[in-house]
Protein backbone atom coordinates (compact mmCIF):
# COMPACT_ATOMS: atom_id res chain seq x y z
CA UNK A 1 0.00 0.00 0.00
CA UNK A 2 1.43 3.64 -0.92
CA UNK A 3 0.87 5.21 2.41
CA UNK A 4 2.56 8.72 1.11
CA UNK A 5 -0.43 9.04 -1.01
CA UNK A 6 -4.26 10.39 -1.15
CA UNK A 7 -6.57 10.30 -3.68
CA UNK A 8 -9.60 13.14 -4.03
CA UNK A 9 -12.32 13.63 -6.24
CA UNK A 10 -10.08 15.86 -9.23
CA UNK A 11 -8.88 17.22 -11.14
CA UNK A 12 -7.14 20.19 -9.65
CA UNK A 13 -8.90 23.27 -8.14
CA UNK A 14 -12.18 21.23 -6.70
CA UNK A 15 -13.72 22.04 -3.41
CA UNK A 16 -12.26 18.08 -2.58
CA UNK A 17 -8.81 19.28 -3.49
CA UNK A 18 -9.73 22.43 -1.29
CA UNK A 19 -11.08 20.55 1.89
CA UNK A 20 -8.27 17.77 2.05
CA UNK A 21 -5.65 20.59 2.13
CA UNK A 22 -7.09 21.41 5.29
CA UNK A 23 -5.73 18.27 6.80
CA UNK A 24 -2.27 18.60 8.46
CA UNK A 25 -1.56 15.41 7.59
CA UNK A 26 -2.24 16.42 3.48
CA UNK A 27 1.09 18.30 3.98
CA UNK A 28 2.79 15.26 3.94
CA UNK A 29 1.33 13.26 1.52
CA UNK A 30 1.49 12.93 -2.61
CA UNK A 31 -1.93 14.55 -3.35
CA UNK A 32 -3.59 12.40 -6.51
CA UNK A 33 -6.83 13.61 -8.12
CA UNK A 34 -9.44 11.16 -9.47
CA UNK A 35 -12.20 11.22 -11.89
CA UNK A 36 -15.09 10.57 -9.55
CA UNK A 37 -15.60 9.20 -6.33
CA UNK A 38 -15.29 5.51 -7.43
CA UNK A 39 -12.02 5.88 -8.83
CA UNK A 40 -10.75 7.81 -5.63
CA UNK A 41 -12.00 4.60 -3.59
CA UNK A 42 -11.51 1.93 -5.57
CA UNK A 43 -7.64 3.27 -5.62
CA UNK A 44 -7.80 2.68 -2.15
CA UNK A 45 -9.21 -0.81 -2.21
CA UNK A 46 -6.64 -1.36 -4.63
CA UNK A 47 -3.60 -0.86 -1.86
CA UNK A 48 -2.73 2.51 -4.51
CA UNK A 49 -3.55 4.94 -2.08
CA UNK A 50 -3.50 5.24 1.83
CA UNK A 51 -6.95 6.86 1.86
CA UNK A 52 -9.28 8.97 -0.07
CA UNK A 53 -11.12 12.25 0.50
CA UNK A 54 -14.64 12.35 -1.03
CA UNK A 55 -17.57 14.04 -0.50
CA UNK A 56 -20.55 12.80 1.09
CA UNK A 57 -23.14 15.49 2.29
CA UNK A 58 -24.38 19.14 1.50
CA UNK A 59 -26.61 21.42 3.52
CA UNK A 60 -28.29 22.32 0.93
CA UNK A 61 -28.62 18.76 -1.73
CA UNK A 62 -28.43 16.55 1.10
CA UNK A 63 -26.16 13.35 1.21
CA UNK A 64 -23.85 12.50 -2.45
CA UNK A 65 -24.76 9.42 -3.44
CA UNK A 66 -22.33 8.81 -5.64
CA UNK A 67 -19.95 8.28 -1.96
CA UNK A 68 -22.74 6.28 -0.17
CA UNK A 69 -23.61 3.94 -2.60
CA UNK A 70 -20.16 3.40 -3.04
CA UNK A 71 -19.36 2.79 0.90
CA UNK A 72 -22.21 0.51 0.65
CA UNK A 73 -21.05 -1.79 -1.53
CA UNK A 74 -18.07 -3.78 -2.32
CA UNK A 75 -14.95 -4.30 -0.47
CA UNK A 76 -15.19 -2.49 2.60
CA UNK A 77 -14.01 0.68 3.67
CA UNK A 78 -13.72 3.02 6.77
CA UNK A 79 -14.12 6.34 7.52
CA UNK A 80 -11.77 8.08 9.60
CA UNK A 81 -12.09 12.10 9.54
CA UNK A 82 -14.66 14.73 8.40
CA UNK A 83 -14.33 17.66 7.27
CA UNK A 84 -16.74 20.68 6.83
CA UNK A 85 -15.84 22.89 3.96
CA UNK A 86 -18.09 26.65 3.98
CA UNK A 87 -19.43 26.44 0.16
CA UNK A 88 -19.56 29.42 -2.00
CA UNK A 89 -19.29 29.50 -5.89
CA UNK A 90 -18.17 31.53 -8.46
CA UNK A 91 -18.95 32.12 -11.94
CA UNK A 92 -15.35 31.59 -14.21
CA UNK A 93 -15.54 32.34 -17.80
CA UNK A 94 -12.93 32.69 -20.21
CA UNK A 95 -11.43 36.50 -20.23
CA UNK A 96 -13.04 38.68 -22.22
CA UNK A 97 -16.58 37.11 -21.24
CA UNK A 98 -19.74 39.46 -20.23
CA UNK A 99 -22.55 37.74 -18.78
CA UNK A 100 -25.01 38.74 -21.31
CA UNK A 101 -22.81 36.41 -23.98
CA UNK A 102 -23.39 33.48 -21.28
CA UNK A 103 -25.32 30.89 -23.21
CA UNK A 104 -24.06 27.08 -21.58
CA UNK A 105 -23.23 26.66 -17.82
CA UNK A 106 -22.04 23.67 -16.44
CA UNK A 107 -20.50 22.22 -12.98
CA UNK A 108 -20.93 19.43 -10.87
CA UNK A 109 -24.93 17.90 -10.06
CA UNK A 110 -24.51 18.23 -6.37
CA UNK A 111 -23.59 22.67 -6.70
CA UNK A 112 -27.02 23.03 -9.63
CA UNK A 113 -29.41 23.64 -6.07
CA UNK A 114 -27.38 25.42 -4.46
CA UNK A 115 -27.07 28.26 -7.18
CA UNK A 116 -30.55 27.08 -9.27
CA UNK A 117 -32.34 30.71 -7.59
CA UNK A 118 -29.20 32.61 -8.83
CA UNK A 119 -29.35 31.25 -12.29
CA UNK A 120 -33.35 31.91 -12.81
CA UNK A 121 -32.71 35.86 -12.02
CA UNK A 122 -29.31 36.41 -13.76
CA UNK A 123 -29.40 33.64 -16.79
CA UNK A 124 -32.19 32.65 -16.98
CA UNK A 125 -32.34 31.02 -20.86
CA UNK A 126 -28.81 29.61 -20.08
CA UNK A 127 -28.39 25.61 -20.74
CA UNK A 128 -27.10 23.55 -17.90
CA UNK A 129 -25.17 20.50 -18.18
CA UNK A 130 -23.59 18.54 -15.69
CA UNK A 131 -19.98 17.87 -15.29
CA UNK A 132 -17.83 14.71 -13.20
CA UNK A 133 -16.87 17.78 -10.94
CA UNK A 134 -17.26 21.58 -10.88
CA UNK A 135 -13.29 21.79 -11.50
CA UNK A 136 -13.84 19.69 -14.37
CA UNK A 137 -16.60 22.09 -15.58
CA UNK A 138 -13.56 24.77 -15.53
CA UNK A 139 -11.88 22.58 -17.63
CA UNK A 140 -14.04 22.26 -20.14
CA UNK A 141 -14.83 25.87 -20.37
CA UNK A 142 -11.13 26.67 -20.70
CA UNK A 143 -11.29 23.96 -23.48
CA UNK A 144 -14.43 26.30 -25.09
CA UNK A 145 -16.74 23.58 -24.34
CA UNK A 146 -19.04 26.08 -22.26
CA UNK A 147 -19.38 29.57 -21.56
CA UNK A 148 -19.00 28.97 -17.79
CA UNK A 149 -18.77 27.21 -14.71
CA UNK A 150 -19.65 27.50 -11.36
CA UNK A 151 -16.71 26.22 -9.26
CA UNK A 152 -14.77 27.35 -6.58
CA UNK A 153 -12.92 30.94 -7.01
CA UNK A 154 -9.25 29.34 -6.14
CA UNK A 155 -9.72 27.20 -9.54
CA UNK A 156 -9.84 29.70 -11.93
CA UNK A 157 -6.11 30.47 -11.99
CA UNK A 158 -5.33 26.71 -13.02
CA UNK A 159 -7.69 26.92 -15.89
CA UNK A 160 -6.72 30.48 -17.06
CA UNK A 161 -10.12 31.69 -15.66
CA UNK A 162 -11.71 34.86 -14.40
CA UNK A 163 -14.58 35.18 -11.70
CA UNK A 164 -17.11 37.04 -13.65
CA UNK A 165 -19.17 36.56 -10.69
CA UNK A 166 -18.09 35.86 -7.37
CA UNK A 167 -19.73 34.38 -3.80
CA UNK A 168 -22.95 32.59 -5.50
CA UNK A 169 -25.39 30.68 -3.27
CA UNK A 170 -28.97 30.39 -2.68
CA UNK A 171 -28.59 29.81 1.19
CA UNK A 172 -26.32 31.16 3.58
CA UNK A 173 -23.79 29.01 4.89
CA UNK A 174 -23.65 25.96 2.80
CA UNK A 175 -21.36 23.63 3.71
CA UNK A 176 -20.58 20.14 2.14
CA UNK A 177 -19.21 17.56 4.36
CA UNK A 178 -16.26 15.74 3.11
CA UNK A 179 -14.82 12.09 4.69
CA UNK A 180 -11.64 10.50 4.67
CA UNK A 181 -12.00 6.69 3.74
CA UNK A 182 -8.93 3.97 4.33
CA UNK A 183 -9.26 0.88 4.75
CA UNK A 184 -10.85 -1.06 7.66
CA UNK A 185 -8.98 -0.64 11.22
CA UNK A 186 -9.19 -0.35 14.64
CA UNK A 187 -11.08 3.21 15.00
CA UNK A 188 -9.42 6.23 17.06
CA UNK A 189 -10.02 6.02 20.54
CA UNK A 190 -13.45 8.14 21.62
CA UNK A 191 -13.29 12.00 21.80
CA UNK A 192 -16.43 12.47 23.39
CA UNK A 193 -17.65 14.37 20.27
CA UNK A 194 -17.62 11.76 17.68
CA UNK A 195 -20.15 9.85 15.08
CA UNK A 196 -20.18 6.30 14.32
CA UNK A 197 -21.46 5.78 10.61
CA UNK A 198 -23.36 2.61 9.04
CA UNK A 199 -25.68 0.76 6.56
CA UNK A 200 -28.59 -0.64 7.60
CA UNK A 201 -30.24 -3.09 5.38
CA UNK A 202 -34.03 -4.50 6.32
CA UNK A 203 -34.89 -7.87 6.25
CA UNK A 204 -38.22 -7.90 5.01
CA UNK A 205 -40.65 -5.52 4.03
CA UNK A 206 -43.18 -5.21 6.47
CA UNK A 207 -45.30 -2.47 8.84
CA UNK A 208 -43.00 -0.96 11.05
CA UNK A 209 -39.48 -2.15 10.07
CA UNK A 210 -37.94 0.89 9.87
CA UNK A 211 -39.53 1.60 13.10
CA UNK A 212 -37.69 -1.48 14.65
CA UNK A 213 -34.51 -0.26 12.97
CA UNK A 214 -34.76 3.15 14.79
CA UNK A 215 -36.23 2.28 18.21
CA UNK A 216 -32.52 0.03 18.62
CA UNK A 217 -31.08 3.57 18.72
CA UNK A 218 -33.78 5.68 20.52
CA UNK A 219 -34.61 3.43 23.70
CA UNK A 220 -30.71 3.83 24.39
CA UNK A 221 -31.02 7.73 24.00
CA UNK A 222 -28.67 7.53 20.61
CA UNK A 223 -29.38 10.74 18.68
CA UNK A 224 -29.87 10.25 14.99
CA UNK A 225 -28.04 13.28 12.86
CA UNK A 226 -28.42 11.58 9.09
CA UNK A 227 -30.65 8.65 7.85
CA UNK A 228 -30.95 8.39 3.84
CA UNK A 229 -32.56 5.23 2.35
CA UNK A 230 -30.57 4.27 -1.05
CA UNK A 231 -32.24 1.38 -3.48
CA UNK A 232 -30.03 -1.80 -2.99
CA UNK A 233 -30.37 -3.13 -6.71
CA UNK A 234 -32.86 -5.89 -5.99
CA UNK A 235 -35.58 -4.19 -7.26
CA UNK A 236 -38.50 -1.88 -6.45
CA UNK A 237 -38.97 -1.51 -2.52
CA UNK A 238 -35.76 -2.96 -2.09
CA UNK A 239 -33.50 -0.12 0.34
CA UNK A 240 -31.14 0.51 2.82
CA UNK A 241 -30.40 3.13 4.59
CA UNK A 242 -27.22 5.40 5.32
CA UNK A 243 -27.49 6.59 9.16
CA UNK A 244 -24.90 8.52 10.89
CA UNK A 245 -25.64 8.12 14.77
CA UNK A 246 -23.74 10.83 17.55
CA UNK A 247 -21.24 8.81 19.48
CA UNK A 248 -18.40 5.80 19.26
CA UNK A 249 -18.80 2.48 19.08
CA UNK A 250 -16.74 2.26 22.28
CA UNK A 251 -19.83 3.86 24.07
CA UNK A 252 -21.80 1.46 25.21
CA UNK A 253 -25.31 3.16 24.34
CA UNK A 254 -23.77 2.88 20.54
CA UNK A 255 -22.06 -0.75 20.90
CA UNK A 256 -25.40 -2.52 22.34
CA UNK A 257 -27.28 -0.32 19.16
CA UNK A 258 -25.32 -1.38 16.94
CA UNK A 259 -25.72 -5.08 18.28
CA UNK A 260 -29.71 -4.77 18.58
CA UNK A 261 -29.32 -4.05 14.86
CA UNK A 262 -27.35 -6.94 13.77
CA UNK A 263 -29.95 -9.33 15.55
CA UNK A 264 -32.57 -7.74 13.69
CA UNK A 265 -31.21 -7.23 10.32
CA UNK A 266 -29.62 -9.64 7.63
CA UNK A 267 -26.85 -7.06 7.17
CA UNK A 268 -25.06 -4.12 8.64
CA UNK A 269 -22.13 -2.55 7.16
CA UNK A 270 -20.35 -0.25 9.93
CA UNK A 271 -18.30 2.77 8.29
CA UNK A 272 -16.19 3.68 10.66
CA UNK A 273 -16.63 6.08 14.36
CA UNK A 274 -14.24 9.28 13.83
CA UNK A 275 -14.23 12.76 15.93
CA UNK A 276 -17.13 15.63 14.65
CA UNK A 277 -15.28 18.57 12.62
CA UNK A 278 -15.62 21.65 14.37
CA UNK A 279 -16.88 19.88 17.82
CA UNK A 280 -15.57 19.11 21.42
CA UNK A 281 -16.88 17.50 24.36
CA UNK A 282 -17.77 20.50 25.59
CA UNK A 283 -20.55 21.36 22.74
CA UNK A 284 -21.99 18.04 22.70
CA UNK A 285 -25.95 17.98 24.42
CA UNK A 286 -25.87 16.19 28.01
CA UNK A 287 -26.86 12.51 27.76
CA UNK A 288 -29.93 11.63 28.91
CA UNK A 289 -30.71 9.40 32.09
CA UNK A 290 -29.83 6.21 32.07
CA UNK A 291 -27.72 5.81 28.89
CA UNK A 292 -24.08 6.52 30.07
CA UNK A 293 -21.54 4.35 30.42
CA UNK A 294 -21.53 4.25 33.98
CA UNK A 295 -25.40 3.50 34.02
CA UNK A 296 -24.99 0.58 31.26
CA UNK A 297 -22.34 -0.92 33.52
CA UNK A 298 -24.16 -0.66 36.53
CA UNK A 299 -27.35 -2.26 34.93
CA UNK A 300 -24.89 -4.99 34.17
CA UNK A 301 -23.16 -5.39 37.25
CA UNK A 302 -26.79 -5.66 38.40
CA UNK A 303 -28.16 -8.14 35.88
CA UNK A 304 -24.60 -10.51 37.03
CA UNK A 305 -25.83 -10.48 40.68
CA UNK A 306 -29.09 -11.66 40.15
CA UNK A 307 -27.83 -14.38 37.90
CA UNK A 308 -25.67 -15.35 40.53
CA UNK A 309 -28.37 -15.17 43.40
CA UNK A 310 -26.51 -12.00 44.61
CA UNK A 311 -29.11 -9.67 43.88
Amino acid sequence: MSATRFTYLGPEGTFTEAALRTLPEAATRELVPMVSVPAALDAVRAGEAAAALVPIENSVEGGVTATLDELASGEPLMIYREVLLPIAFALLVRPGTQLSEVKTVTGHPVAQPQVRNWLRNNLPDALWESAASNADGARLVQEGRYDAAFAGEFAAATYGLVPLVSEIHDAENAETRFVLVGRPARPSAPTGADKTSVVIWLGDDHPGALLELLQEFAVRGVNLMLIQSRPTGAGIGNYCFAVDAEGHIADRRVGEALMGLKRICPKVRFLGSYPRAGVTADDVRPLRAGTSDVEFTAASDWLARCQDGRA
